[in-house]
């Protein structure tokens, strides 16, 4: 009995060598278009399949491989008397080893094509050889992955076991899983259905297997969204030792804040929450306004920059006291690259990563809930009229201190309060299970320096006990989003120590 291997792939790289090694084990082969053109320059007798099924490729190419002879030499098994006798009844050859990888969807997709180019990029005859294949992966070996080739080859050579044809059925399905999840999501959104359709289908790329997850015994791994906004995930990292598990938190929390700030400006992130953040004339300058608000914080955590990094704005990060895990930016000059990997120690190990901006984009944010996922919009800032309801008004320089502070706090842990000036972070409260705590972490992390400050909170103060701390403390001016049940007793309050405090109206809640 002849043994039949379908090839029929996009990708070419590997295939002349991998039709070659199946060649010499005896098997023959099929083929349609491209494939088997280029296998044919290559010098290898190919049967078109065409001629196998004796039905004619037709319809822009949309039918070739979707025939009886072919779905049929793919799912017999025949080892099965029955199964035998009815394909040799009606003339089924079976199907040995078949290897398809898929329509560049994706790529097609990612280039900006005309919708009506990306629906042709939809396969539909490969993901059904595949599902067929790898649904009977006892008797037919199914090949999705050119770096697979020479294990497929080495373990044909040896008598292909149970245990690899299982493997590499798993891997043909969570191929063709990740295909109709980009098709489904390309034509979701092109068909502009509401956010909660009924089921979520999301498929991601693995782009790195980590040396472990966020505690050393923990396994873990970088998974990229081939449609998503750019940012950390698709940095392209120049220098330093591999990315961790938490580096990728801390600098995606970085990243965030640094795109939502004025360009030029600098954030230093720890254990996910910005404690430090600064607008300077120059890169130099934002960092070295970061890392004052906060040093003893900063001393090990990530620094991003919303623009390139200079030669001196390396140098401000590798003087004598700093340590720094991360430093991102839009990009680095060369000699900013030379100052990191000419200084000893840490210099030598910080990675360095050039990251495309992220810029505002009601993007889906996933995370895991046991037995689940939550899922919403990204909390971007909608627009919305502030409303000041004290008697006095922030002047010129508290109202640039509150749009800075307020641009921060949506970054930080709630409760969140952050306090600092005009082009400076001061002082944050995190995390915190009760608000006015959070604002006593704030104000002393501020110091005296409380005093030339501004204050903003992620949602609203649910009594006036905060606002009577802050001003003790000589903050001048507060932004909130208003809403409380007490609201009244908080603006009298604030009138009564002679704040301004402006409303947004929007909570920034961040769990």
């Amino acid at each position: 009995m002849e043994r039949w291997a379908l090839l029929s792939v996009t990708d070419k790289s590997g295939l002349v060598d991998f039709a070659r090694g199946l060649v010499a084990m005896g098997f023959r082969l099929l083929s349609t278009g491209g494939t088997a053109r280029a296998l044919r320059e290559s010098g290898f007798a190919v049967r078109d399949v065409a001629e196998h099924t004796g039905f004619p490729e037709m319809l822009d190419g949309r039918i070739k491989t979707l025939h009886p002879k072919v779905h049929g030499g793919l799912l017999g098994v025949w080892g099965r008397p029955d199964h035998r006798a009815a394909m040799e009844s009606v003339g089924l050859e079976p199907i040995a080893l078949l290897c398809v990888n898929l329509y560049a969807f994706e790529r097609t997709v990612r280039s900006g094509a005309a919708f009506e180019e990306c629906v042709e990029a939809i396969d539909i005859g490969g993901p059904a050889m595949i599902r067929a294949a790898a649904k009977n992966h006892e008797t037919v070996t199914v090949v999705v992955d050119p770096s697979d080739y020479a294990e497929v080859l080495g373990s044909l050579d040896g008598g292909a076991s149970s245990e690899h044809r299982r493997r590499l059925a798993a891997k043909a399905f969570r191929h063709t899983a990740y295909y109709d999840s980009m098709v489904a999501r390309y034509l979701t959104d092109q068909a502009g259905d509401e956010f909660g359709t009924e089921t979520l289908t999301l498929g991601y790329r693995r782009g790195a297997v980590l040396r472990y997850g966020e505690n050393p015994h923990q396994a873990g791994a970088l998974y990229q969204d081939p449609f998503g906004p750019p940012g950390i995930a698709s940095a392209h990292q120049i220098w330093g030792k591999e990315l961790s598990y938490n580096n990728l938190l801390d600098g995606d929390a970085a990243w965030e804040t640094a795109c939502d700030l004025p360009e030029g400006s600098c954030v230093v992130v720890k254990h996910g929450n910005p404690c430090g953040a600064g607008i300077g004339a120059t890169a130099g300058e934002s960092y070295r306004l970061a890392r004052e608000g906060d040093p003893v914080s900063a001393f090990g955590g990530i620094a991003a920059f919303n623009g390139p990094i200079d030669e001196a704005a390396a140098l401000a990060m590798a003087e004598k006291g700093n340590f720094l895990e991360v430093v991102m930016g839009t990009e680095f000059s060369p000699r900013a690259v030379e100052v990191f990997q000419s200084r000893s120690g840490w210099g030598q190990n910080v990675r360095l990563l050039e990251t495309p901006r992220s810029p505002a984009c009601s993007s889906l944010t996933v995370r895991t809930i046991r037995g689940g996922w939550v899922v919403q919009d990204s909390d971007e800032e909608p627009d919305s009229e502030w409303r000041v309801v004290t008697r006095r008004r922030p002047d010129a320089e508290e109202e640039r201190a509150l749009r800075f502070l307020w641009t921060i706090a949506r970054h930080v842990k709630s409760n969140a309060i952050v306090v600092g000036t005009s082009n400076q972070l001061l002082g944050v409260g995190a995390g915190q299970m009760n608000r006015v705590r959070s604002v006593r972490l704030a104000l002393e992390q501020a110091g005296e320096r409380a005093a030339e400050c501004a204050l903003a909170s992620d949602a609203f103060f649910p009594f006036p006990d905060s606002i009577e701390e802050a001003a003790r403390a000589g903050i001048g001016a507060i932004v909130q989003p208003g809403g409380s049940k007490k609201d009244e007793d908080v603006i009298a309050a604030a009138d009564r120590e002679g704040l301004a405090m402006a409303f947004t109206g929007v909570r920034h809640f961040r769990h």
